[in-house]
């Protein structure tokens, strides 16, 4: 399944511009920038919106969600960013956001979550880029697409944000409010569960 890449018409901010005094400012200091200077949210905005927009995608395999969700995101974002304290990343608060937005959509739709997993594919010693591979490689990303559906909802959700949103165990486990060791454990059984179905099964 192709990963659309994210248009700028998610914002009335372009997720591309030139170079600003702002690109070299950490995220926790243009957070409180933003309080008083547009700009410094476009920064925020541009930095982070294709990872944002990248696990909307995977919450709902859908592009005009994805764009919206990523959307509702910012703007609850900019909306709150007086209730930021920096008492974690930025990037875990803005990923706790969409984390909820998702979450919300999905309990408004009772919209079923299919999503896929490249990085499965890379387990397979086996695979190539010969037609025999490429069609093994098929059918294993095949199977993910199932099997992902039937993980718990706790490791499918730490997956998605560890490989569709980029990002750091650190920052997974504070978006999803859980220690680190949780969510390492949770993605190392998600992994060891999938390959086991989907991968071992077919050797």
């Amino acid at each position: 399944m192709p990963e659309p890449a994210p248009t700028s018409e998610l914002t009335p901010w372009s997720t591309a511009g030139p170079a600003t005094a702002h690109d070299s400012v950490d995220d926790d200091r243009l957070a409180q920038l933003a309080l008083n200077d547009g700009a410094a949210f476009e920064t925020l905005y541009r930095r982070h919106v294709a990872a944002v927009y990248r696990y909307c995608f995977a919450r709902t395999s859908t592009v005009a969600d994805a764009e919206d969700l990523t959307a509702q995101t910012f703007m609850a974002a900019l909306e709150n960013l007086n209730r930021y304290r920096g008492r974690s990343t930025f990037v875990g608060w803005l990923f706790g956001i969409a984390r909820h937005k998702c979450a919300d959509f999905h309990r408004r739709a009772y919209a079923r979550t299919d999503v896929t997993w490249d990085g499965v594919a890379d387990h397979h010693p086996a695979m190539g880029d010969g037609p025999e591979e490429i069609a093994g490689r098929r059918d294993v990303m095949d199977c993910v697409e199932r099997m992902l559906q039937h993980l718990s909802d706790d490791r499918r959700e730490a997956v998605q944000l560890r490989f569709w949103g980029g990002l750091s165990m650190e920052d997974a486990a504070r978006a999803m409010g859980r220690s680190v060791a949780a969510v390492k454990m949770l993605i190392s059984r998600a992994v060891a569960d999938l390959r086991r179905r989907c991968v071992d099964e077919d050797e």
